[in-house]
């Protein structure tokens, strides 16, 4: 049988990390088919004491805890592969909430497509608020962690791939590849993304087929300060020197090929604008300029 690692980093969100614990132990299902991997990267809060909790309320639960040292996204997750010891290893956010079929869903696709590398799930947004942002649109759907791509089983192609909040890789694509690069993603409130992207490529290069499963879903849960314009404007700070970081270490030409792209993307932003100026949604159009203007910075600032 099949066995997974799912892993949950986490830095200093100990108010929805029991939470999320809680939702992946209640599903109905056997614990023999996985087990939870906990990585604290130096949190400051009561991280540990909300891990505690949890395994007093859920003893069966098979959880292990693990503290790393050295700060970062990409590290925390190295550090949970390095420890699991399952065949698969599935990545959650510390606030996402898993659906109550996740782990059937999840088994069931396992089994069923034996080409499987890596996957990515449905991740629908929850609003702390209640509410959406009047921002909110198609283009600017992925900048809260959300993803639906339909109700239909495919391939991630071209420039899309799975979302951190909720995807997996398995053993034996990290053992081909490497793990995530640790000069890219986000470190205590560095912004920095990338090294999703990166990891996804590198399996793409092997011609790895990476699914999207609609069914292997998650509710993320997205905190007022995370839609605010200061927040956007550091996000697209973050990914344009991530970017830049990502690009110049393949080579110079990566980097050039990736400047004209990211004119190509300028133009877009504005037909777009456009567009929503014309259908009275002018917030819709103006963050979509506001974010490209903080990633073109990154690409360029030295």
């Amino acid at each position: 049988m099949i066995e997974v690692s799912i892993i949950i980093c986490t830095y200093n969100r100990d108010k929805y990390l029991y939470t999320a614990l809680q939702h992946v132990a209640e599903n109905d299902f056997s614990t023999d088919f996985y087990e939870i991997i906990l990585v604290n990267n130096n949190s400051t809060d009561t991280t540990e004491t909300e891990c505690e909790r949890f395994q007093r309320d859920y003893p069966r639960c098979r959880f292990r805890y693990f503290v790393e040292y050295n700060q970062g996204l990409s590290y925390a997750r190295n550090r949970g592969m390095e420890e699991a010891q399952g065949d698969f290893f599935v990545f959650l956010d510390d606030d996402s909430l898993v659906k109550s079929d996740y782990l059937t869903n999840l088994q069931a696709h396992l089994n069923k497509y034996s080409d499987l590398l890596a996957f990515g799930g449905k991740i629908e947004p929850l609003f702390e608020t209640g509410e959406a942002p009047k921002w909110l649109s198609k283009w600017t759907y992925s900048w809260v962690s959300a993803i639906d791509l339909g109700a239909k089983t495919c391939l991630f192609k071209g420039n899309k791939y799975p979302i951190g909040a909720n995807m997996g890789v398995s053993r034996k694509i990290v053992k081909a590849v490497g793990q995530f690069n640790t000069q890219l993603g986000r470190s205590k409130n560095n912004l920095m993304g990338g090294e999703e992207k990166d990891l996804f490529n590198r399996i793409k290069k092997l011609q790895g087929n990476i699914y999207y499963f609609p069914d292997i879903e998650v509710q993320h849960v997205i905190p007022e300060s995370r839609t605010t314009k200061e927040y956007i404007k550091r996000m697209g700070h973050g990914i344009g020197m991530s970017e830049k970081s990502r690009t110049m270490a393949i080579s110079k030409s990566t980097y050039l090929k990736r400047l004209f792209f990211e004119g190509v993307k300028w133009v877009g932003s504005w037909v777009f604008f456009l567009k929503y100026l014309l259908q009275f949604q002018p917030e819709k159009g103006g963050i979509l300029l506001l974010f490209r203007w903080q990633v073109s910075k990154g690409l360029i600032e030295k």
